[in-house]
């Protein structure tokens, strides 16, 4: 299912908000690892401090990597829970970043999120990342929790990460969980989709250059394999899956691939584009993104 957004225009604030991000465009674009990953945690933070008093934090021990959960204060069932992965192409990002969308997912959705800060690109290339979520998933299912009661969620790489989890923990004999949403998911890293070129000037943020470098960093000379670009994977009795993305984002073509898979291999998928839009959008706080995150807590509601 291919669902446009309900307008035709994006909102007055989200158009101010996306010609403010694409002045910062060239800055981004060229950025060091190092800075990204000081700018992912500055917005992590201020995710975090937008759901104070609302979301507790409590740290987890999953093994080679950190972890938190999130708690709602008004939590709905303490069975339920999302194991979340972080976007960031696999070369940023940390736990405080990751805070700060886990705690804007517990806060709509009313459970409980286990935030997993998967090691980095290039300092651990495939299959780390790949590894610390399955540790991650190993851990809340020893903890108690059944599969019919986790969702995992994604945004960007952590949107692809999800489905590569996915595959990986069925290769294991692993059961799989109840349902999966992925935010503009990265799923193609061989960068076949026709949006790279029909988005390359229309998306605010991203460039097809610094995510080459990305892919590179996390898993060169793999790029086709299904563990790393989860659009060529078999996902033949997957559960449900909610994909949103934006219309004017590179990664649109990553997010329609993985629908169509899914589809080919006779799952559920919703796909959820939202027109005029970025990379991301759900994480900023524009009415398209609380419509989003409503949309999530609605399909989470239906079937974990």
């Amino acid at each position: 299912i291919n669902n446009k957004g309900e307008c035709d225009l994006p909102s007055p604030v989200s158009i101010l908000m996306r010609e403010e991000i694409r002045l910062l465009k060239p800055f981004i674009g060229r950025m060091s690892i190092p800075r990204a990953r000081a700018l992912q945690e500055t917005l992590g933070g201020m995710g975090a401090k937008s759901v104070a008093g609302r979301v507790a934090f409590e740290l987890a021990d999953i093994g080679e990597c950190e972890a938190c959960f999130a708690l709602p204060c008004d939590e709905l069932d303490a069975r339920r829970v999302i194991l979340y992965l972080h976007g960031g192409g696999y070369v940023a990002g940390n736990l405080a970043y990751a805070r700060g969308f886990a705690g804007i997912l517990a806060d709509n959705t009313r459970r409980r999120v286990l935030a997993v800060a998967y090691r980095l690109a290039p300092e651990h290339p495939f299959p780390a990342a790949l590894d610390d979520a399955v540790a991650a998933y190993r851990h809340l299912l020893d903890s108690g929790h059944e599969p019919r009661h986790i969702s995992f969620a994604g945004e960007s790489a952590g949107g692809g990460l999800v489905f590569c989890l996915g595959q990986r923990i069925r290769e294991l004999g692993m059961p799989l969980p109840a349902a999966m949403v992925a935010i503009s998911p990265w799923t193609d890293l061989t960068f076949s989709g026709a949006s790279y070129k029909t988005n390359a000037k229309k998306d605010p943020s991203l460039s097809e250059a610094a995510l080459r470098s990305h892919a590179k960093a996390y898993a060169d000379g793999q790029a086709d394999n299904p563990l790393v670009s989860p659009a060529f994977g078999d996902y033949e009795g997957f559960p449900p899956s909610l994909i949103i993305a934006g219309g004017n984002e590179l990664l649109l073509s990553d997010a329609e691939m993985l629908a169509a898979r899914l589809v080919q291999c006779g799952c559920r998928c919703e796909l959820h584009v939202e027109e005029g839009l970025w990379h991301v959008y759900v994480l900023f706080g524009i009415p398209e993104a609380r419509a989003a995150l409503d949309k999530i807590a609605g399909f989470l509601e239906l079937w974990a």
